[in-house]
């Protein structure tokens, strides 16, 4: 496989977007901020927030130093606010346990509130350019077709996954991190998941899936998320977009305008309460 991952990084190198979090002098505590926020947002909708936050909190014993309801309002619409809480404990426990540095060890990211599987090994590659498989569900699909010959992945399982990009991964550390970067940056734009521009694929050539006919994929599916509109989602975030555009606690009587339907609209807010994104006080609602 060895030249799959040399095709790969050397089209990476002529063909990567110009991404933040790419360019040299890129902090670890950038990288983990842009990791937290890159999870099910896309990156148009990222880059301007990532800017907003790393020049208000340039480090993490900045954002330590607020109160996490300030995290949660600098969130804005980024989606899954939870996110935004973690990355805020994330902060005080690098401030308190790591000397306000980033640590690069994928078991000491991994304890970090928040860190999952991927963002620990992608911070400790793309930040401290340690040898590491990472897996995203760009990589996944990229090797499912070529090397796999399904047109889809299949659900995730990290044991199996985390393999299969190990026998790709070069043994050389900086090219190694330019093969997950690689592969990463042609699942997000070549091989994509509904219309593949495989005329742009630099290894067509090779691709299993190519090779055997586009086979259709027959194999299990990850379950559908339930529609947004009128979820239980989306009636939370309602709420929060009311709790952040105030500063001052927002009475249970004026939360009645911001969803009609009121079983639904207590169960939200039951749920922000139960999550930390919200909390009850003097009479009202506010941000942690």
């Amino acid at each position: 496989m060895h030249d799959f991952a040399g095709t790969v990084v050397a089209w990476y190198h002529a063909n990567r977007r110009d991404l933040p979090w790419r360019r040299d002098g890129f902090s670890p505590w950038g990288t983990l901020v842009s990791e937290f926020m890159l999870q099910q947002t896309p990156v148009s909708r990222v880059i301007p927030r990532l800017e907003e936050w790393l020049t208000r909190w340039p480090t993490p014993a900045d954002l330590a130093a607020v109160p996490p309801g300030e995290a949660v309002r600098a969130w804005k619409s980024l989606g899954y606010p939870r996110r935004a809480l973690w990355l805020h404990a994330a902060a005080v426990a690098i401030t308190q346990q790591h000397g306000g540095v980033v640590p690069q060890d994928v078991d000491a990211l991994l304890a970090l509130p928040g860190v999952g599987d991927y963002t620990a090994r992608a911070v400790a590659v793309f930040a401290y350019g340690n040898r590491h498989p990472v897996v995203d569900t760009n990589i996944r699909r990229v090797i499912a077709r070529a090397i796999g010959g399904q047109g889809e992945p299949g659900p995730p399982q990290a044991t199996r996954d985390l393999a299969a990009m190990e026998a790709l991964l070069p043994h050389d550390r900086p090219v190694a991190a330019a093969f997950n970067a690689g592969m990463m940056e042609l699942g997000a734009i070549v091989c994509v998941a509904r219309t593949p521009r495989c005329d742009a694929c630099p290894v067509a050539d090779r691709c299993a899936w190519r090779q055997a006919g586009y086979p259709a994929y027959d194999g299990p599916r990850k379950a559908v998320q339930k529609r947004y509109e009128g979820s239980d989602r989306q009636v939370r975030g309602r709420i929060l977009a009311e709790l952040r555009a105030s500063h001052i606690p927002v009475s249970a009587e004026e939360l009645t305008s911001v969803w009609p339907e009121a079983a639904q609209r207590d169960r939200a807010l039951a749920g922000l309460l139960a999550d930390g994104l919200a909390v009850a006080v003097d009479g009202g609602y506010t941000l942690p």
